[in-house]
């Protein structure tokens, strides 16, 4: 069957044609019986704006699933419908799009967002709808906080931020860190704030923190304000968007040493807008395309067979992943109800998915999930390690 994609679109016409599909069996409140010859499961993601590889590397990964999936006979007796609504990785723009999955198009569960800051601002419409919301790859710690309906399948970010403290501190041997933060990321913000915990407790010292917004373009004075308290390391924690070119400002400066964020740089972008400047830079990620796993080489290999050869980013594995993780509870729950996905999503113990696998503690966050440090060399990543706690 045909993937029903659309985008978040606040005209007429939109609206209609949002009431002309079949919805999932709930409504806005959680409940619901059965009816309808599929079942429908949001997406909520930056598809367009300034992270729009987050959301479209998320929906390839979804749409692998749900083709599997389907082909394999679908859920409870149906074929699963995939409804993707952009964002424009706008913020303020998040709780239209969540309304519309919710209220309009009736889906019974939701895969999204990326970014942080966009699932916080998702979570108060999937907690009063009862709607349960799973994204991939917000790394916030506060994202499962908003309420018992809020689920995650990837790391967070304290346990993110001891990895790239602990390696830059102890397998590194750094001293003098400057932490470059985007002000307006809940995700930067927290993930600073972790790094400069663990780096210290390791014997380094965090001598000054320089701010941004992501929709600045020019970086001279923060690199400037850094550069004067020669750093040995710069922490770059926003996304793949800005460190790029405050990399290269950087070098441009005369910095030549070494530069570390998370997850955040994941995106074939990082490379192309920052080349040779890249060099001995430094991440955290959920994969690597060089780990050996049979799981992952196998996703490779059909990511590859479908998307002209093109090697899957971390947020095409963490989207294949949280859709069988969801698609796994409504089949546990036996029902498309919102409040028995939940149960069954809080159930979730020992999935085999190709991040690892993945169960759900008491808080809603996956436990004890593996990290990679990966490294860049001449515009492309390897695998450094795996962090070892």
């Amino acid at each position: 069957m045909r993937t029903l994609t659309r985008f978040c679109l606040l005209s007429a016409a939109a609206i209609a044609l949002a009431f002309t599909q079949t919805a999932c069996d709930n409504s806005s409140s959680g409940g619901g019986g059965s009816g309808g010859n599929t079942i429908k499961i949001g997406h909520l993601a930056s598809l367009t704006g300034p992270e729009a590889t987050f959301g479209q590397s998320c929906e390839k990964g979804i749409q692998i699933a749900k083709e599997e999936i389907n082909k394999a006979g679908g859920i409870l007796g149906k074929q699963v419908e995939i409804i993707t609504v952009d964002d424009q990785s706008r913020n303020q723009e998040v709780n239209a799009c969540m309304v519309k999955l919710t209220q309009k198009d009736q889906v019974c569960a939701v895969i999204g967002e990326i970014a942080s800051s966009n699932t916080l601002a998702a979570a108060p419409e999937a907690q009063s709808s009862k709607v349960p919301l799973v994204t991939p790859g917000s790394t916030n710690p506060e994202v499962t906080k908003k309420g018992n309906y809020i689920f995650r399948i990837c790391y967070t970010d304290d346990y993110q931020g001891r990895a790239i403290g602990s390696f830059a501190a102890k397998r590194l041997g750094l001293k003098r860190a400057v932490t470059v933060t985007d002000q307006s990321s809940a995700y930067s913000l927290n993930l600073s704030d972790e790094f400069k915990q663990t780096f210290e407790a390791n014997g380094g010292k965090v001598v000054l923190d320089v701010s941004y917004k992501k929709t600045d373009n020019e970086y001279n004075a923060q690199i400037n304000q850094a550069l004067a308290e020669k750093p040995d390391v710069l922490v770059l924690t926003g996304y793949y968007t800005n460190v790029p070119n405050i990399i290269q400002t950087a070098r441009k400066a005369g910095y030549d040493g070494v530069c570390v964020g998370g997850d955040g740089w994941d995106s074939d972008k990082l490379y192309q807008m920052g080349g040779k400047a890249l060099d001995d830079c430094y991440f955290t990620n959920h994969y690597s395309p060089e780990d050996p796993d049979p799981r992952i080489q196998e996703f490779i290999k059909k990511f590859k067979a479908k998307h002209n050869d093109e090697v899957p980013d971390a947020m095409a594995v963490l989207g294949y992943d949280a859709a069988m993780v969801v698609f796994d509870a409504i089949k546990r729950a036996g029902s498309t109800e919102g409040p028995k996905i939940r149960d069954a999503l809080a159930q979730t113990k020992d999935f085999k998915g190709v991040s690892g696998d993945i169960t759900i503690d008491e808080n809603r966050n996956a436990k004890d999930k593996k990290i990679m440090i990966v490294g860049v060399k001449d515009g492309k990543q390897y695998l450094k390690e795996p962090f070892k706690g």
